[in-house]
């Protein structure tokens, strides 16, 4: 009997010491699962701070994008403006310089109207024995000379056809590629109304021709009239560049590069300067 009581403590001895153990086991398993889930909701927050910040930045980058594309669009408008504002300068230049020409024309045609005018011949009073014109009735002058012996009247030299309208005939001859009679055409212009501001666009347009009529070396010496005759016009550029292109068809490279090397040079704001410089780097290759 005792013997079994003994045996009964004893295992309830051995019961209780390996209870012991195993609620150790059991606390550091819980406080393990508590520290996992620590770091679980640590993880979920900073997965939530990543989440915004990835969406600030997503924001700012929207915000950027717009803010340049604006900038864009309005750098775009500012340079439209420009552009506009310079367009009607250059038209208001060209209508000016239209209405320039245009009273130079008129006052041209009235000088050319006086010289006619005054180129006539004045009636004379008609003196008995004398015919209207002057001669007595046998035929022989007041000086005693015969009609068939006195001097023709002077018709006068003044053209009587208006600048512009001889100006426009030689120009529509060179548009219909009728360029031997345009050369004629430009160059009575020029000896007939050599004050007109067309004078440059008529030497131009000499050159011009005789470009078109493959007179090459003939078109060069035109050019150069322009060149040196009227350096102030804006004949002078369009001649440069003409020039060159005409050494170019001469086989010059030479003086080729020097026309458009010159052209840059003096004219670096005219759009035969950008011509020039594209031009210029065909012949250097």
């Amino acid at each position: 009997m005792r013997r079994r009581a003994s045996r009964l403590v004893a295992a309830l001895g051995f019961v209780m010491a390996a209870a012991v153990p195993a609620t150790a086991a059991d606390k550091a398993q819980q406080q393990l699962m508590a520290e996992i889930r620590m770091l679980q909701e640590q993880q979920q927050q900073l997965q939530q701070v990543l989440g915004g910040l990835a969406e600030t930045l997503k924001t700012m980058t929207t915000r950027l994008d717009e803010q340049t594309a604006a900038d864009r669009k309005a750098f775009a408008d500012q340079r439209l403006l420009i552009e506009n504002v310079a367009e009607g300068v250059r038209m208001l230049r060209e209508k000016s310089d239209d209405t320039n020409v245009r009273l130079s024309t008129v006052t041209q045609e009235l000088e050319a109207v006086r010289q006619a005018v005054s180129s006539m011949p004045t009636p004379s009073a008609t003196v008995p024995g004398q015919d209207p014109g002057g001669a007595s009735t046998d035929g022989s002058l007041p000086n005693g000379t015969s009609a068939a012996q006195a001097p023709p009247p002077s018709s006068g030299s003044a053209p009587l056809v208006s600048p512009q309208k001889m100006f426009d005939n030689a120009y529509s001859d060179y548009m219909a590629g009728h360029y031997d009679i345009a050369v004629i055409g430009f160059t009575t212009f020029i000896n007939s109304f050599p004050r007109s501001d067309k004078v440059d666009d008529a030497q131009l347009n000499i050159g011009q021709s005789l470009y078109g009529a493959g007179q090459y070396p003939q078109a060069a010496e035109a050019f150069q009239k322009v060149i040196t005759n009227y350096p102030q016009s804006d004949s002078a550029p369009v001649a440069y560049y003409k020039r060159g292109l005409t050494f170019e068809n001469l086989k010059q490279a030479d003086a080729a590069r020097g026309a458009f090397e010159t052209l840059i040079q003096k004219y670096p704001n005219a759009y035969e300067a950008i011509l020039a410089k594209q031009r210029l780097d065909a012949v250097k290759r």
